[in-house]
Formats: structure tokens, C-alpha cells, sequence
């Protein structure tokens, strides 16, 4: 479950990713370490995400929460990329990959399985589509629990 500051967090931090041309893909809030630790995923939509764009966020951000006194207590902000082996949910991700080797998983058996590997066509509304070997496999998104891509390929 995600700590009760994130949406707040969220609401804070994605005008900040915005300003400087970056976008807010996650946000985690681990307060079982010692101080606790803030995560703040961004990614930069012009090129690959750099040690530079991360720098400028992570110093943004902390003027800016430090500025809301959101956080009463010490903790330590970490800003990263998340990196190309992750799990697909915004509808810009599932256009860009389209035609990638993915990995869908799903709450509840369906057609007898719960877990699937082809290329990714699309997605709309109700749907994930599949290419396995030329036959389109059509996953309800209801049943889906995660759609990540596969390293393995």
C-alpha cells in the first residue's frame, strides 16, 4: 500500500519534473529504513533519462519540499531513472512499445493461463493485444495485474 503523503508528493513533485522538461513516472515513500527514504522515478521524453536530469530534479524537488514542510522528519531523497526493465502502464508507454516482447500477467486464469509472452500491438479501453506467432490474443484489462516488459528478448 502506498504511504499517505505520496498523492500529496505527487501533486508537489510532477509540476517540478514538468518545469524542467522531465516527467514524474513513480514516487515511493519507504519509511521502514532509517532515515527514511523518498524514491522519485522521472524519465526525460527527449533522450535517455541522465545522471544530469536526475541532479536537477533531485535539487528542484528538495527546495520545493523543503519550501511545503510536507515531511516533518529527516529523510533522503533519492531521484533515479527507472530504467528499460519495467512494468508498462501509461498509454504513451504501451505506444511506444509497440511491436516489444511483453509479459502479461493476470489476477485470475483466463483461456487457462495467467501469464503470456508475445509482442505488444495495442491496448484500448477494455483489451490488451498480444502477437504470439502471428495469432492475435486478446487479454481482458480487467484481469490484468501487470504488463512488463521481457528482458529475455
Amino acid at each position: 500500500m502506498a504511504h499517505p503523503l505520496i498523492p500529496q508528493i505527487i501533486e508537489i513533485a510532477t509540476p517540478v519534473a514538468e518545469e524542467l522538461g522531465l516527467e514524474l513516472v513513480a514516487a515511493v515513500f519507504h519509511t521502514n529504513q532509517r532515515p527514511p527514504v523518498l524514491r522519485v522515478d522521472i524519465r526525460n521524453p527527449q533522450q535517455d533519462t541522465g545522471l544530469n536530469d536526475c541532479e536537477r530534479m533531485s535539487r528542484a524537488l528538495e527546495t520545493k519540499l523543503e519550501q511545503t514542510s510536507i515531511i516533518p522528519d529527516a529523510y533522503v531523497l533519492e531521484v533515479s531513472s527507472p530504467g528499460i526493465s519495467r512494468q508498462l502502464s501509461s498509454d504513451r508507454e504501451f505506444i511506444s512499445f509497440k511491436g516489444f516482447s511483453v509479459i502479461v500477467s493476470s489476477s485470475q486464469p483466463y483461456e487457462g493461463q495467467q501469464e503470456w509472452k508475445g509482442q505488444l500491438i495495442r491496448r484500448d479501453e477494455t483489451t490488451v493485444y498480444l502477437n504470439q506467432k502471428g495469432r492475435v490474443i486478446p487479454i481482458p484489462r480487467a484481469l490484468i495485474t501487470r504488463v512488463q516488459l521481457d528482458e529475455h528478448r
